[in-house]
């Protein structure tokens, strides 16, 4: 095999992939990357596969002879990250040997790679469920709810995100046992009627680990123009697939937690808080807050200001009034201050919703101006006076 390349092309390929290579691998050769160049098409192809999480990527170069190798990873990209940039590489493997060969204008590296037919073929997904995705819907979906996801490995199923591809709409949803985010991406109109589509048998529902998650939402950002994705599902495996990047995962077993049944059908108090004040006012307290139990308690009475307040035992304590809308008797709510930021910093509304009942059962924050699009509960904390 032998191809020249722009280091830069090169380098970019190298650092995308090499998120899915094993960083503690069960085999040695997962600890490396497989480049493939192909004479025919001019394509040199990069992938990294840690059997959980694979990524390839494509680009074009100069190939003289067609072949395959596995080369270390962590070498390889200290090698090429330090050539000259924009620079032509060439790369050269002798034939019926392992060695590599890398050259550019400054000199030459010589490496020991491992064959390429003991690597894992990528799976691809033949037959299920295949989906066009619009990219910008995937990744608001996305961006809505991973935050509340949990990164606890003994609750395997909820270190993930939980899509649901219907019809009209796209929902997504996550939850650590203390909080949970849904999202419903589409148009206004089939959110408002999303009832009517629910029964939909063809509905397609897997929840997508986080790691994946985050490599995932790189690709998607940079084909966020695009009109759609292509992704498959078969078997627990999730295949996404733009034009030059293939990113496939596993898929998260177990069915997810009937969330709808944990958010509340009706609220006896609604306040109505404009979100940049709410934010701004809960980082500020947050300073104190954080010093030792990041709980803020949020305190309503007669007028129509709601007080913001966190005691640190010991340091100090921080208050703060803020307007709120609210018609109803007196009474005082407590949170964690991260959950709440968290979970504001997604809601795009001009003004946000909080509705509850009592200080110990779950609270509800709503964009005020598109209610159905995002639902975020948090389960208060409990204070004592």
């Amino acid at each position: 095999m032998e191809i020249i390349c722009n280091q830069n092309e090169l380098n970019n390929a190298i650092q995308l992939v090499s998120k899915a290579v094993a960083s503690r691998p069960t085999h040695p050769i997962l600890a490396n990357i497989l480049l493939t160049a192909d004479q025919g098409t001019n394509k040199i192809s990069v992938t990294g596969f840690d059997l959980n999480l694979g990524i390839q990527t494509s680009f074009d170069g100069t190939i003289k002879n067609s072949g395959a190798i596995t080369i270390p990873s962590k070498l390889l990209s200290e090698i090429v990250n330090k050539l000259p940039n924009e620079t032509p590489v060439s790369l050269e493997v002798e034939e019926n040997s392992d060695n590599i060969l890398i050259k550019s204008d400054r000199g030459s590296f010589n490496l020991k790679g491992i064959p390429s037919d003991e690597y894992p073929n990528l799976p691809f997904v033949e037959s299920g469920t295949s989906l066009n995705i619009d990219p910008s819907s995937f990744l608001k979906a996305l961006k809505s709810t991973i935050f509340a996801s949990s990164n606890d490995d003994s609750k395997q199923l909820l270190t993930g995100v939980n899509f649901t591809f219907k019809p009209n709409y796209l929902e997504s949803a996550s939850t650590d046992g203390h909080r949970l985010a849904v999202a419903l991406i589409g148009n206004e109109e089939d959110i408002e009627n999303k009832e009517n589509l629910s029964s939909n048998v063809d509905n397609l529902s897997v929840t997508i680990p986080n790691r994946s998650l985050r490599e995932i939402e790189k690709l998607v950002s940079l084909r966020s123009s695009e009109k759609s994705i292509k992704l498959f599902y078969d078997k627990g495996q999730v295949v996404f697939i733009s034009s030059n990047q293939i990113i496939t995962t596993r898929t998260l077993e177990g069915t997810y937690p009937n969330y709808s049944q944990l958010i509340p059908d009706s609220f006896s108090k609604i306040l109505n808080f404009n979100t940049k004040k709410l934010i701004d006012a809960l980082e500020r307290i947050a300073v104190l807050a954080d010093q030792q139990s990041s709980v803020v308690k949020i305190k309503l009475d007669d007028t129509d200001l709601a007080s913001i307040s966190a005691d640190a035992q010991d340091i100090g304590n921080a208050n703060e009034s803020i307007p709120v809308s609210y018609s109803g008797e007196n009474f005082d709510i407590a949170f964690n201050v991260r959950y709440l930021l968290e979970g504001l910093k997604v809601i795009a509304s001009e003004n946000v919703l909080l509705k509850c009942n009592i200080a110990t059962t779950p609270a509800v924050f709503v964009p005020e101006d598109n209610l159905n699009s995002f639902t975020y509960l948090v389960m208060p904390v409990q204070v004592r006076s």
